[in-house]
């Protein structure tokens, strides 16, 4: 075969520089778009805040010198309307003359009253320092200072400090005294019976418990701390000491036959032992508060379901009037050609934006006209829905929708949810319906909350109690959606009372 050259007419998509920042402005979350507002903020002269009141005449960002003015939606619009979209984020007027003399928008009174408008006044009860300022604690920052104001000897010291760094977060020692023992420095001669001696003086820390090597000694260091007119405290000592096994597999004929205690008094051994920590190093938070701001906000209003975008999550940007008012259009110097590159970045920023809320405001108000029952009912009323139903109702891809559900939030009256909440899939009914799996799993929920606690409902108790509200769903099924709600199986959530 000879070598010859062949023209073939095509189409292709090709992935733009544009059209990469609009996708990956899709898919960040309220906090990474405002992260990544603020870097363009800081790294493009072209963009600006537009802040409330501003008085300016806005025209389409895409065109030069454009004079027409969009009205500005209202904020109250309905999922049987039109999607709203955000108000328009323009250049302005690019023709303005710049005056000889700026005014200055700040004083330096303003500048000080705003660097101590977050401290408390003289009458504010509510201020909390450590609160508004302090980070998380770990566990183990804890004992340590605990430790600096326990007397003791430096080589007691040393020993205990070498216990707390085998505590892990539950509150366990994770390693066995003898490991302890001579993991040491044999110059220093410690001895077994040291190292618990040591143990002992840190089981003595808050939180109650610490320190110990299984669940038993754990729950017996609480009640040791427990004051000594404690109703049924001697008895409960006891049960745990001696037969946290039988309590475990809640045998509880077995358990009041080998400690000669009657119902009502194991049941009130039982609740004692219900007030403890089994893990009392989760009482020290180490973490950082992690807050939810919502994309969306739905509200009812006569009679009617209203989505709209939450504007405190969404900065509405604007091309600086001044500076592009600098940009020539004939000059190719190295000076106009940076202005003109960041001018064009810009625009193509609060396009990609404004594409951006436009798509997240047709996405929610489909899911909210979708799941107006879940709204008006709760999860029993969730319906079954894919994100091929809200693509097609769109007309956008499923990657697309996949893309703007994701860490995206919606504020309803009945709590805060992600958008990829409202999706799920269905199991068919005897009536040749469908039944979504969240409203399942709501009335497995329902079923188990109303259930006798000395008889609890097996999975096959409950799979026939679904069908026979006509929803055909298998044991393993029921088991499955039991287990991702944290509901243990029914031997263990059988109680004495």
């Amino acid at each position: 075969m000879k070598p010859s050259l062949v023209l073939k007419m095509g189409q292709q998509l090709t992935m733009t520089p544009q059209l990469q920042q609009a996708i990956r402005l899709l898919q960040l979350s309220t906090l990474d778009l405002q992260q990544e507002i603020q870097e363009a903020l800081e790294s493009n002269p072209m963009l600006e805040r537009q802040e409330d009141g501003d008085d300016f005449d806005n025209s389409d960002p895409m065109a030069d010198g454009a004079e027409s003015a969009t009205p500005t939606p209202s904020k109250e619009e309905s999922y049987q309307e039109t999607a709203p979209t955000v108000d328009n984020l323009e250049e302005g007027d690019w023709g303005e003359r710049i005056p000889n003399e700026l005014p200055v928008d700040t004083a330096w009174e303003d500048i000080y009253q705003t660097s101590a408008s977050s401290l408390p006044s003289n009458d504010d009860d509510e201020w909390d320092f450590t609160t508004r300022t302090s980070s998380g604690e770990s566990l183990h920052s804890h004992l340590l200072w605990q430790l600096n104001l326990a007397p003791m000897s430096d080589k007691d010291r040393l020993i205990a400090a070498t216990l707390i760094d085998c505590i892990n977060n539950d509150g366990y020692l994770e390693e066995t005294l003898e490991e302890v023992t001579e993991s040491f420095d044999p110059e220093l001669d410690v001895e077994l019976d040291e190292v618990e001696v040591v143990l002992h003086r840190i089981q003595q820390f808050e939180p109650a418990g610490i320190g110990a090597r299984d669940l038993r000694e754990c729950l017996l260091l609480q009640l040791r701390q427990l004051p000594a007119n404690t109703p049924w405290l001697n008895e409960t000592q006891r049960v745990v000491g001696d037969y946290l096994e039988l309590l475990g597999s809640r045998d509880y004929a077995q358990l009041m036959r080998r400690t000669k205690l009657k119902e009502d008094e194991l049941r009130q051994v039982i609740d004692l032992i219900q007030r403890l920590n089994p893990r009392p190093g989760s009482q020290i938070e180490s973490s950082e508060p992690e807050y939810v701001v919502p994309d969306v906000i739905v509200r009812k209003h006569n009679e009617r379901w209203l989505v709209e975008l939450n504007q405190e999550a969404m900065p509405r940007l604007r091309v600086n009037p001044q500076y592009a008012g600098f940009v020539k259009r004939a000059d190719s110097s190295a000076d106009n050609t940076f202005m003109r590159n960041q001018l064009q970045e810009a625009r193509w920023f609060i396009k990609s934006l404004q594409s951006r809320n436009e798509t997240l405001m047709k996405v929610a108000t489909q899911i909210v006209e979708h799941q107006r029952g879940f709204l008006d009912y709760g999860d029993e009323a969730m319906k079954p829905l894919v994100l091929h139903d809200i693509a097609e109702a769109v007309g956008m891809h499923e990657s697309t929708i996949s893309r703007v559900t994701t860490q995206k939030f919606m504020h309803t009256p009945r709590g805060i949810y992600e958008l990829k909440y409202f999706f799920s899939s269905h199991v068919s009914t005897s009536e040749g319906g469908e039944c979504s799996s969240t409203a399942i799993r709501a009335i497995i929920k329902k079923l188990v909350a109303a259930e006798n606690a000395k008889k609890p409902l097996s999975d096959s108790k409950i799979a026939g109690l679904l069908e026979a509200q006509g929803i055909q769903v298998a044991r393993r099924t029921v088991a499955k959606y039991r287990e991702s709600l944290g509901i243990a199986p029914s031997s263990e959530r059988k109680r004495l009372m």
